[in-house]
């Protein structure tokens, strides 16, 4: 009893600092995850539908804070360029800092960037661009900001100061405070945050890998998802070099299981090839089928050879999203995965549940009817008898007629 009347005082100082809670920082400042139905994460499409996949929700996260490192010219900016282009043309804004001054508009609207539209900053400090940066988020207008790049974020110290002078830590501590700053911002408008970043080597380390990425620690914790984007090969037509195998892989991730990898071509002046990547996942996944040189989806024939393929697949975008959308609902990724998870549930319901004239017609009773076909094909006992005397009594006179 007395247990049961200290859980209830409990409770009912649980309500009434939820309340006090409510009116001093406004409704909805804390609740119960129960309370409501949360809707699935909304995401930005990469451009390559390898990478959707393997981050595991079918793009980047809304709302969160990304990173994309890796070595000189591997695909940073064009991963970037390409989330900036869907969520343009999702009918989003999208931001661009420009803090390396290395923007090209030409080949940014060859990956499909409206740069009509594209807000563009070339900052003179580190601070000048993530304050910039801060309140275009903070304005709930966006959608998606790539910083371009964290190493090329120069504190105002270091500028105006001489070329020999040491400035440890003022780097670290720049992006520390920023982010403390923009992630509840990034959350409340559900902006993307895309902050690219180089690679340096530790001096001295004998032992694991010597790479580490610029700016401190503070990105890497606050980072929901982190890609390593690396070149592995040279695509060449012929003797002429037109593109890069790249392989991404996503070192952290708090939305899915991490470290899933990806490869995916980069073709130079085009950017991600997505029908070059729903080729190769097609064919791994049983929906298009290869023989020999031949590509072939259902009863169409796609082409001869990968490139002839991938230029069809081009020249016919529906039939390209027809295919990557049955490539997500066999992987249960995004909302064609949802929408097919969705339906096997709805067929095991209507397996399970049986059907009214099922449940309203009588069942027959077990070996009833085998038992009545059994004693319809057999004679009961009496037939039997009377059978056989008449049988005796035909043969007696007959014999007995003979006789006479």
């Amino acid at each position: 009893m007395a247990a049961a009347t200290q859980t209830q005082d409990r409770s009912k100082a649980l309500a009434t600092a939820l309340a006090q809670i409510d009116k001093s920082f406004g409704k909805g400042s804390i609740m119960r995850l129960g309370d409501e139905s949360r809707p699935p994460v909304a995401v930005i499409p990469t451009g390559s539908t390898a990478l959707d996949i393997a981050l595991g929700i079918g793009g980047l996260p809304r709302g969160r804070v990304v990173e994309i490192f890796g070595p000189e010219s591997s695909g940073k900016t064009t991963v970037a360029l390409h989330a900036v282009a869907n969520a343009q043309k999702a009918g989003g804004n999208a931001a661009f800092i420009d803090a390396e001054h290395a923007l090209d508009p030409v080949y940014a609207k060859a990956l499909g960037v409206d740069i009509d539209n594209l807000l563009v900053s070339q900052p003179d400090t580190g601070e000048q661009a993530l304050e910039i940066a801060d309140m275009l988020i903070r304005s709930g207008g966006l959608d998606i900001i790539v910083i371009d790049s964290v190493a090329a974020l120069v504190p105002k110290a270091e500028i105006e100061g001489e070329m020999g002078d040491s400035h440890v830590g003022l780097q670290a501590r720049l992006m520390s405070q920023a982010l403390r700053k923009i992630t509840g911002a990034l959350s409340a408008t559900g902006t993307t945050a895309i902050f690219i970043n180089q690679l340096r080597e530790k001096i001295g380390v004998f032992f694991g890998s010597p790479e580490t990425t610029t700016g401190g620690k503070a990105l890497k914790f606050y980072a929901s998802v982190r890609i390593d984007v690396r070149r592995t090969q040279t695509l060449k037509d012929g003797d002429q070099p037109v593109g890069n195998r790249t392989k991404a892989k996503v070192v952290k991730n708090k939305m899915a299981p991490p470290f899933k990898q990806a490869e995916f071509d980069i073709l130079y002046g085009q950017g991600i090839s997505r029908e070059g990547g729903l080729l190769d996942l097609g064919v791994d996944n049983g929906i298009i089928r290869k023989s020999g040189a031949w590509f072939t989806y259902g009863t169409d024939q796609l082409g001869q050879g990968k490139e002839n393929s991938r230029n069809f697949l081009k020249d016919n975008p529906e039939l390209a999203r027809e295919i990557e959308d049955k490539i997500l609902a066999a992987l249960g990724i995004g909302e064609p995965g949802r929408r097919a998870r969705e339906e096997a549930e709805a067929a095991v319901a209507a397996a399970a549940t049986p059907s009214p004239e099922a449940a309203g017609s009588p069942k027959p009773a077990r070996g009833r009817g085998r038992k009545s076909a059994k004693a319809a094909k057999e004679p009961k006992d009496e037939d039997k008898a009377e059978g056989a005397t008449t049988e005796e009594t035909d043969t007696i006179f007959g014999e007995d007629s003979s006789g006479f």
